[in-house]
């Protein structure tokens, strides 16, 4: 019979283990140079937000992986073979041998194609929900390895805490720095989904000098987003949202994250970031706004 809430059949489906897919947010994202093998040598500070897409899982005795998709984004994504999750799932269980699958509920909280690691953060949910939904003995350092296979941005998004990247995203590093920890969060996209590949065809290939993280100070003065150029020129209103979040009170940090079109900016205070996301929905109904924080390291 079908599960009520899936509406996959299974034949031992029960109460489901659930992961949330934390957003990820380059806090600055130097573009170093481009390597031999197509992928480009970065450096950038990963932070993840509190909140994000929802996974849900039941195990299954049949060994099929089903995935469903619901949510406010839902509609954008197929879950074909090509979806990540399943892409994810499939892997795991190769790696494994596991001879159980599972009905997977993707819940899209997060626009597509946004620069806040989607898809990649879905894959690193999925591999998470699984070790727990089999009960299997995996560690964090295996399922990087696996994770790699499936995108740059994976890896990191297995422990969604903060850490400095580098490489095309296989060298990982935690990396705390004083003032990110909770710091309030506003999230920003003004409903353009960009190409990664074009963005970063679109790099001028100018090695602007190495990424310090050890301040805040540091990364707000000398840090920097290489992809926001020729991310504007692709999408010229992410300049707008630029604009709207550097001016608004109390403000931190503001930057384009990853490849685009989703801008963020940092708050000294949760009263700042509330009003600043009332400016912001109130002057661009139609942007997705999410306010949050940022995860503990």
């Amino acid at each position: 019979m079908p599960h009520p809430d899936t509406g996959l059949d299974g034949e031992a489906l029960m109460t489901p283990v659930t992961e949330i897919a934390y957003a990820k947010v380059n806090v600055a994202l130097h573009v170093r140079a481009r390597r031999d093998d197509g992928y480009h040598a970065l450096e950038s500070l990963f932070v993840f937000a509190e909140d994000g897409d929802r996974l849900q899982g039941w195990a299954s005795d049949d060994g099929a992986i089903d995935l469903t998709i619901d949510g406010p984004f839902g509609a954008t994504l197929d879950a074909g073979t090509d979806n990540l999750v399943l892409r994810a799932a499939r892997a795991l269980q190769a790696y494994l041998g596991e001879q159980r699958g599972a009905a997977i509920r993707l819940t899209k909280n997060l626009p597509v194609a946004s620069g806040i690691g989607g898809g990649s953060a879905d894959a690193a949910a999925t591999l998470r929900l699984l070790a727990r939904l089999w009960d299997v003995r995996i560690d964090d350092g295996e399922l990087m390895a696996l994770a790699l296979d499936l995108g740059s941005d994976v890896p990191a998004c297995v422990v969604s805490a903060t850490q400095m990247v580098g490489g095309r995203g296989e060298r990982l590093a935690r990396h705390a720095v004083e003032g990110l920890d909770a710091c309030p969060m506003l999230l920003v996209n003004p409903g353009v989904g960009v190409s990664t590949a074009r963005i970063f065809a679109g790099w001028d290939r100018v090695d602007l000098g190495p990424l310090d993280g050890s301040s805040l100070a540091a990364l707000r003065d000398s840090g920097r987003n290489d992809l926001e150029a020729p991310a504007l020129a692709i999408a010229p209103v992410i300049g707008d949202v630029l604009a709207m979040l550097a001016a608004q009170e109390d403000v931190l940090l503001a930057r384009m994250s990853g490849s685009g079109a989703t801008c963020f900016a940092l708050f000294r205070s949760d009263r700042a970031l509330a009003a600043a996301a009332q400016a912001v929905r109130q002057a661009q109904p139609d942007w997705w706004v999410m306010e949050t924080r940022i995860r503990r390291a």
